[in-house]
């Protein structure tokens, strides 16, 4: 079994090493459940823009019949 974390490149290693030790920053001053509420909020709104209402209401993209299709 090979090592998932062999292909990746030392920079991406880099950004993976700092976001832990902002995580266990975060959980020490206990602002990690506020962090984690703005993402929250954050991946729902986009999640919501990326719909095909909001993005009829936009005038974006073609909208799809109930089947699926466009």
């Amino acid at each position: 079994m090979t090592n998932p974390l062999e292909h990746l490149s030392d920079g991406t290693k880099h950004v993976i090493d700092a976001l832990s030790i902002v995580t266990v920053l975060g959980a020490l001053v206990q602002l990690l459940p506020s962090i984690a509420a703005i993402l929250t909020i954050i991946w729902t709104a986009i999640r919501i823009y990326e719909t095909r209402t909001i993005q009829g209401l936009l005038g974006k993209g073609k909208p799809e019949d109930d089947n699926g299709r466009t």
